[in-house]
């Protein structure tokens, strides 16, 4: 009996249907990183913006923008030479001697104008987010500490405001009260105050079981002196970014009732009130609508830029 063997002539295979053998790739494959790291001048555009407007260098212009709104609202000269009007010259288009913007229908400066805007366009939203705060912080930090029925009425009461149409409603309280802008101002600061009181509850609560406050309840502290000295602190990033925040929906919500002439004069130095005005007057001179326009977009978004600028910085902080 003799044995048989198969032999392979050289450079060939066995030809075995069970085992296959790997034929070398013609060109060796080079590996490559599962997410490539790219160059931020290849960014696409929109990326590239969004990055710039969320950099320091916004936070710097944002606020060299509201600083200037403030400082120009708090000069009552402005206001003075841009309610005078000159009905003789009517409208006149941008560009007109004298007159870098124009005038509007009255015969009053537009550049002027827009200028002495910035009163209403800071005052009222300040008081309105410093007003709202200030219920928040109080009925906030009450129904957190406390707890038991306090929470549950003070919880309630919030859900039912928060229910509301905040804008519908200060339309209709203020076709009703038939007040003048402090009076709007009074009732967004109302309508406002609830979502402080659940923003202020919930970071609160975040914290009310720390150490550091279990410490102070062993001290025997006073509870108004652990809200005030010991949980305010912990909170102010959220209670400083939140105020902004509603600086800027106060304007746009301000300026909107002023659109619809509520609550501001029809002589007064208004952004929204101008927009109002200017229906009339777009094909005469565009820049009594394109200037309050463009100042009611830029303060309320250099607002929420300082904004999102204190959360970034308090969420940071909190790694």
């Amino acid at each position: 009996m003799s044995d048989t063997t198969q032999t392979s002539a050289p450079g060939q295979t066995p030809q075995d249907p069970q085992v296959s053998v790997p034929q070398p790739a013609s060109q060796p494959a080079t590996l490559q990183p599962a997410t490539a790291p790219r160059h931020p001048r290849l960014l696409p555009l929109p990326a590239r913006i969004r990055r710039a407007m969320s950099g320091s260098w916004a936070m710097l212009i944002a606020t060299l923008i509201l600083l200037a709104t403030a400082v120009i609202g708090l000069i009552p000269s402005f206001n003075s030479q841009a309610l005078k009007q000159d009905i003789v010259l009517g409208t006149v288009p941008a560009g007109t001697d004298g007159h870098i913007w124009g005038t509007d229908a009255l015969g009053r400066d537009v550049f002027m104008l827009t200028i002495a805007g910035a009163r209403t366009a800071i005052a009222g939203p300040v008081v309105i987010a410093v007003g709202a705060m200030a219920i928040g912080l109080v009925f906030g930090l009450l129904a957190a500490y406390t707890g038991g029925w306090v929470d549950w009425l003070i919880s309630r009461v919030v859900e039912l405001m928060l229910s509301l149409p905040t804008l519908l409603l200060a339309i209709v309280l203020a076709g009703l009260i038939g007040g003048g802008y402090w009076v709007n101002v009074l009732v967004f600061m109302l309508l406002y105050a609830p979502y402080e009181i659940r923003l202020v509850r919930s970071a609160a609560l975040s914290h009310l079981h720390d150490p550091f406050l279990d410490a102070a309840r062993l001290l025997e502290l006073s509870p108004a002196h652990i809200l005030a000295r010991h949980v305010f602190p912990v909170i102010r990033p959220v209670v400083g970014a939140a105020m902004f925040l509603d600086m800027s929906n106060a304007l746009v919500s301000l300026s909107s009732l002023s659109f619809l002439g509520l609550g501001i004069s029809p002589q007064a130095a208004d952004w929204g009130r101008q927009l109002s005005d200017a229906r009339d007057q777009l094909f005469n001179n565009p820049m009594t609508a394109i200037a309050p326009g463009i100042a009611i977009i830029v303060v309320s978004v250099a607002m929420n830029i300082v904004g999102d600028w204190i959360t970034a910085r308090a969420d940071r902080g909190e790694r």
